[in-house]
């Protein structure tokens, strides 16, 4: 209900709950202060037991960021960000979420473009790039916005 879904539900579920980010149309329903001066919104679903429970508990959309300096490598565990816990009001900690020792890991989510029906715009290659634009292309028909 927070943005608008123009892609079959089948495409959600197959890159959904996992690394990879969705940007939408937004709705009037979302908070106009979230994104202010867009009209897209990144929708996020990881595939973490605990993210998703909370994510479930709660009545409306989480509003979240990485824990890292933008353009720094993503982190992977609470210790690896322990500059920013003096600025931060809530810290809890789930455990690693992927392999520390992996650089894919640190790549964050493939955030993809999703707001224009039938094409596709990777805005960040991310983890899950080679997989992500599998689906979309080949199972899906979706072009390259470029194209």
């Amino acid at each position: 209900r927070y943005c608008h879904v123009n892609v079959p539900d089948e495409l959600l579920r197959d890159l959904l709950p996992g690394p990879v980010t969705l940007v939408l149309k937004r709705s009037e329903e979302l908070n106009k202060d979230l994104n202010p001066f867009t009209p897209l919104v990144g929708v996020r679903v990881p595939n973490h037991p605990f993210i998703r429970e909370l994510a479930r508990a709660c009545s409306g959309p989480l509003a979240l960021t990485s824990a890292n300096i933008s353009c720094q490598a993503s982190t992977l565990t609470v210790s690896e960000f322990q500059d920013l816990w003096p600025q931060l009001s809530l810290i809890i900690d789930g455990g690693p979420i992927g392999d520390v020792q992996s650089p894919e890991c640190r790549l964050g989510s493939t955030v993809v473009d999703l707001s224009v029906s039938g094409k596709f715009t990777i805005i960040r290659p991310g983890c899950a790039l080679t997989s992500t634009v599998e689906i979309l292309r080949q199972k899906y028909g979706l072009v390259p916005e470029s194209s």
